[in-house]
């Protein structure tokens, strides 16, 4: 089966075509904003194409036959890059234009990503947020463009699946763990390092961790290995449709996940953990998956200790260098 991956430059994306590669099931075709992705999948057999998604024009280098899936993990962040224009361009008109070339080549399944945003009122309470609960946006943050983009996704999908019986499941999830290189992301266009990245920094060099706010809140900490795992079931999957939360079986803590850092990442010195309730709260967010365990038949494999033991390894072996360039890069 010919799967045609888009945003195979990004994390997401270059896992699972990783992944999917591994099983020996299937023909891949990987599509990226990015000029070249140096070489990194002509070397696994894998051919690359260089695509603008808000650019219909540009599709014409793509497969004009045979294609059996989309997988369209496509995007920009808000945290990477606040821009409302690319937004609209990237989720709203480029769904529209991965929908309109599915419709040239006779292509009826596409996979793709959903933001919990769209669920912002159900975010900080202790009900776990059902699937398919009313979307919405929050009413005036940095995430209000990028959500009604996201949204706007999904109704223009739904309609192609009223009008030309496309099958088409979006996955819903928080942020997705993964290794790369680089360790930064910008808030209010403030270059900072990730939260999770600093702790294991600081663990590796022995250094005190604040503990900011109520260490008891919790969150989903779902590992990139399995959301690729998923995503290979949502394309053997014949029949289900819709919107599918991924998360994992058990929240973590805020002192879980420090804890952890701190067992995994401490070379000699162990860190000390500093208390600091005065600081504000981390985000406390629970998806309901039994939607996605029963119609998917999602089962996670990484528990947070063993994803964590998994990044440690990813890191070492740098598998995505030709893509991601090293550490000293960024730093």
């Amino acid at each position: 089966m010919k799967i045609i991956v888009f945003g195979a430059t990004g994390g997401i994306g270059a896992y699972t075509i990783m992944h999917l590669l591994q099983t020996n099931k299937y023909e891949l075709v990987a599509v990226g904003h990015r000029r070249s992705d140096n070489g990194f999948y002509e070397s696994y057999g894998i051919p690359y194409y260089s695509v603008d998604i808000s650019d219909y024009s540009t599709f014409d280098c793509l497969p004009k036959n045979d294609v059996f899936a989309i997988v369209n993990m496509a995007g920009v962040l808000p945290a990477v890059n606040y821009n409302p224009r690319m937004f609209i361009k990237t989720f709203s008109l480029g769904q529209l234009n991965v929908l309109e070339y599915m419709r040239g080549v006779g292509c009826k399944k596409i996979v793709f990503a959903q933001t919990p945003a769209d669920l912002w009122y159900l975010q900080n309470t202790d009900t776990p947020m059902p699937a398919d609960a009313q979307r919405s946006f929050p009413p005036s943050t940095d995430h209000s463009i990028y959500t009604i983009a996201k949204n706007a996704a999904i109704d223009i999908t739904e309609y192609y699946h009223n009008t030309y019986g496309v099958q088409w499941i979006a996955l819903r999830f928080f942020n997705v763990y993964l290794y790369t290189p680089n360790p930064y992301y910008h808030v209010d266009g403030v270059k900072r390092m990730i939260s999770f990245r600093l702790i294991m920094e600081k663990a590796s060099r022995g250094e005190d961790i604040e503990v900011w706010g109520d260490p008891t809140r919790s969150k989903e900490m779902v590992y990139v290995k399995d959301v690729a795992q998923l995503i290979e079931q949502c394309v053997e999957n014949q029949e289900a449709c819709g919107i599918f939360n991924v998360g994992s079986r058990h929240q973590v803590t805020l002192e879980e996940q420090i804890d952890g850092i701190i067992e995994i990442f401490t070379r000699e010195q162990k860190s000390r953990k500093i208390y600091r309730p005065d600081k504000p709260n981390a985000l406390f967010n629970h998806l309901d998956i039994s939607k996605t365990i029963e119609e998917l038949g999602y089962d996670p494999q990484y528990e947070y200790l063993d994803w964590l033991r998994d990044f440690k390894e990813e890191e070492r072996l740098n598998r995505f260098e030709k893509l991601w360039g090293i550490k000293k890069d960024y730093f």
